[in-house]
């Protein structure tokens, strides 16, 4: 947001300087982009008029000037510009004048320009007049009339030799301030000169918008208008303006457009454009000629609907784009873009002055759509307060009446369905000096708040905080507490520690995971983390079935690719990814595991989709097998204290070899699989090695019960070894076994370990030879050989009723 000083300086007193002015309006929270001083650079510059004027002797494209400059002499001036006329007021550079900007046809010098006076073509020249460019004004700021030729000054402002920093009026900067999104209230002169008036404690005068003249003619008797969408325009306020008058605007008000960005066109446009800086609510002037049927229709556009806008291009619209309408056909984009149909022509009399407000997210949509963003629309995006519009309406008119440019008529055409009413806000004094960590009274608070313009009822803690519809950004206690604290200083606020302890903490379920790992990577196992996005055909690759569980995805509206084109159900395919890179680079032999997120396309929390933790472990090289894998798993298990765990063979996983695959379970609850990657796997893979996999399910580990984990003496008492071997079918798991020799040897049992399984000669073929080492011990005594011994026949006859065993000798 542009702000000359000295346009603000009639909304509010800045006595400071331009600097501490900034400085302090920094500190209460407008963010600073630049600061533009426009006489810099300029000296020895008056204004001059043109006293006479010939054609150059020796040049047919050279006028040879006497110019009055205040001074009793004349000045002679050689010059090639065309547009100037005998008793123009023109700028004029004297010998010696340095000037900011680059002169007519050359690059701009960093340092500047400096006249001297010489000779052209043979003909002296005492000096140069000069266009809005040689004084440092950019292009697209240059009014319309001047932009390729001399600066002509028509004003009665302008005397002949003042300075023309002086009489221009330039000898303030103009400031660049950063607007947030949150305050489009501040887009405006109004809006900063409230801001500066509660910083600085200066009073906020508002400019007049009562007009004395009026026509006895309403302006309903020429314009009704109907909202078809209230939802998309909450407000559409019009007036009517005859005996139109288009010319040249006064120097003050262009001076306040050209310094805020803006290029003088004529009076009317340049009065919209005027209060738009003004109050942030854009105008638009319609010929009021070309509005059929006299009636307004706000209306959004039909699919397909062709309209060529003030800029000459013909646009397509759709049916998400509002219109404004007469009774024929369409004549204005809503909030962004007026037709080229209706525009105000050199013979207008006659205006129709709009000033309405529109949804931010519907003019938003429209610019995206017709890509197309203008002035107008980059403010109704962030949105404007509904009440401003009748002000700003009446504001146009006044001004209007003020330049002498037409005759105002009586009312305007209002159509205000529901009208914003003001946020009411409940603020604690006790809360808002402990959250900025000051110590100020309720009362000086509600002086603070009430310098902007937010009305305030103080009831002991409590303020009751009722904001101006202007601030749509105040809606909570924190929004209160933020206007307090910048109005109090940030500079002001003293520096502290924080009383609470700021150290972090890890849920149970972290310490869970971050266990988990620990004894993962204590076992050499190193952990990866593959993508979430993945390509379906990973799951045909491991062979699940066509109504596979693991078949129903959560897929990504816009995939990359399809490579990732859905989100993961299982780990396994991103680890073979992992493996099938380390072994195809010679890696001899790899432990790896993944802790993460799989993602089911059923119900879960709170309408989403099922979301599961999952671990997968992974291994290959010359000395990994099942059993390996299946010791850190064991392991694992051990270090998160979970007892219990069982591994039953299973043949219907698809994805591993179905004679070394086991299901984990617990109390007959499945935890998930570990074995052999199916070769066909590997191969689709092409890896070349076998590999062993596991696949838990990490959120049913984490719901297990888990040992409690107390100190125990070294044993005092010694234990007593018993080992047997005895022969089975090969068929039957040694897991079986392993259960029932704990069943029925009672608590004495310390351990047992199997240590040893063997086929072949002297063992039939369809048997094995199991051996076992059972460890005794008690706590409290020295067991005896008959107890040991009674408790070991148990356990023999045991085995040999249920499942046949025949002793063999060690």
């Amino acid at each position: 947001m542009l702000v000359p000083i000295k346009w603000l300086k009639e909304y509010t007193d800045v006595n400071l300087a331009p600097q501490e002015w900034v400085d302090g309006m920094v500190l209460s929270g407008t963010n600073l982009e630049s600061v533009d001083y426009w006489d810099k650079g300029i000296e020895n510059i008056v204004v001059g008029r043109i006293e006479k004027m010939e054609q150059h002797p020796n040049a047919e494209k050279l006028k040879v000037c006497q110019v009055y400059v205040g001074k009793p002499e004349l000045i002679q001036i050689v010059t090639g510009a065309a547009n100037m006329k005998e008793g123009d007021k023109v700028v004029v550079a004297l010998d010696g004048a340095k000037l900011p900007g680059p002169l007519h046809g050359k690059p701009k010098n960093p340092e500047g320009e400096t006249i001297t006076a010489g000779e052209l073509r043979g003909v002296r020249s005492d000096g140069m007049m000069c266009g809005c460019q040689e004084l440092g004004f950019p292009d697209k700021i240059v009014p319309v009339r001047d932009k390729d030729g001399l600066w002509i000054l028509d004003d009665e402002c302008f005397v002949p030799g003042m300075p023309i920093v002086e009489a221009l009026g330039i000898e303030l900067p103009t400031v660049d301030f950063e607007i947030t999104p949150t305050r489009p209230d501040c887009l405006s002169m109004i809006g900063i000169a409230r801001e500066s008036a509660a910083t600085f404690g200066t009073e906020l005068r508002y400019p007049e918008t009562r007009c004395t003249k009026v026509s006895s003619e309403k302006s309903e008797d020429y314009i009704q208008v109907e909202i078809r969408k209230p939802e998309l325009c909450p407000r559409y306020c019009c007036r009517v303006i005859k005996d139109i008058k288009i010319g040249q605007s006064p120097w003050w008000l262009q001076r306040s457009l050209m310094l805020a960005g803006m290029r003088p066109i004529n009076n009317i446009v340049d009065i919209t454009n005027y209060v738009m800086l003004e109050y942030g609510q854009p105008l638009h002037a319609f010929d009021i000629r070309t509005v059929k049927g006299g009636k307004i229709i706000v209306d959004t556009a039909k699919d397909g609907d062709k309209f060529t806008t003030l800029d000459g291009v013909e646009r397509t619209l759709n049916d998400s784009v509002l219109m404004i309408n007469d009774t024929e056909r369409p004549i204005a984009i809503a909030g962004i873009m007026g037709g080229l149909d209706s525009e105000i022509q050199p013979d207008t009399t006659t205006v129709l002055v709009e000033s309405a407000n529109f949804n931010g997210d519907s003019v938003r949509k429209s610019s995206a759509f017709l890509k197309h963003r203008t002035e107008a629309s980059g403010r109704f995006e962030k949105g404007i307060d509904p009440n401003l519009a009748k002000d700003a309406c009446d504001r146009f008119c006044y001004l209007v009446e003020l330049l002498g440019a037409g005759t105002v008529l009586e009312g305007d055409v209002d159509v205000y369905p529901c009208p914003a009413k003001n946020v009411v806000t409940k603020a604690r004094v006790s809360r808002i000096n402990s959250v900025i960590g000051i110590d100020i009274s309720g009362e000086q608070m509600c002086r603070y708040l009430n310098a902007l313009e937010i009305k305030t009822v103080l009831d002991g803690d409590v303020i009751t905080c009722t904001a101006p519809t202007v601030r749509q950004d105040l809606n909570i206690e924190e929004d209160i507490i933020e206007e307090v604290a910048r109005m109090y200083g940030y500079d002001k606020i003293p520096g502290t520690i924080p009383e609470s302890s700021t150290k972090g903490g890890l849920t149970e379920l972290q310490k869970f995971r971050k266990l988990a790992k620990e004894s993962l990577m204590a076992q050499g196992v190193s952990e990866i983390m593959t993508y979430s996005f993945v390509s379906p055909k990973g799951v045909d690759r491991v062979q699940e079935r066509e109504q596979s569980y693991f078949r129903q995805f959560v897929k990504l509206i816009n995939p990359l690719g399809d490579d990732t084109s859905v989100m993961r159900t299982m780990l396994l395919p991103g680890m073979l990814n992992v493996i099938y890179t380390n072994s195809s680079r010679s890696i001899p032999a790899v432990r790896l595991f993944e802790l993460g997120n799989t993602f089911i396309d059923l119900p879960g929390e709170e309408g989403l989709p099922l979301e599961k933790n999952a671990l997968c472990i992974a291994c290959y090289g010359e000395d990994e097998n099942f059993f390996t894998l299946k010791g850190i798993v064991e392991q694992l298990f051990r270090s998160l204290g979970i007892e219990g765990v069982e591994y039953t063979a299973n043949k219907n996983e698809r994805r591993f070899h179905p004679g070394r695959c086991a299901e984990v379970e617990i109390d007959t609850r499945s935890l998930g699989f570990i074995g052999q990657v199916h070769p066909d796997v590997c191969e689709s893979w092409g890896i070349e090695t076998d590999v062993y996999a596991a696949e838990l399910d990490f959120d049913a580990i984490e719901k297990l019960e888990r040992r409690e984990v107390r100190f125990v003496h070294l044993p005092k008492f010694p234990a007593i070894v018993r080992d047997f071997a005895m022969v089975v079918e090969d068929s039957l798991p040694v897991g079986e076994l392993e259960k029932c020799i704990k069943q029925n040897a009672g608590e004495l049992l310390e351990k047992a370990e199997l240590f040893d399984v063997y086929r072949g000669a002297p063992i039939l073929p369809g048997f094995k030879s199991v051996a076992f080492s059972l460890s005794y011990r008690s706590a409290d005594r020295t067991l005896k050989e008959g107890e040991v011994n009674e408790i070991n026949e148990r356990v023999l006859s045991a085995l040999k009723d249920k499942y046949k065993v025949v002793l063999r000798d060690i």
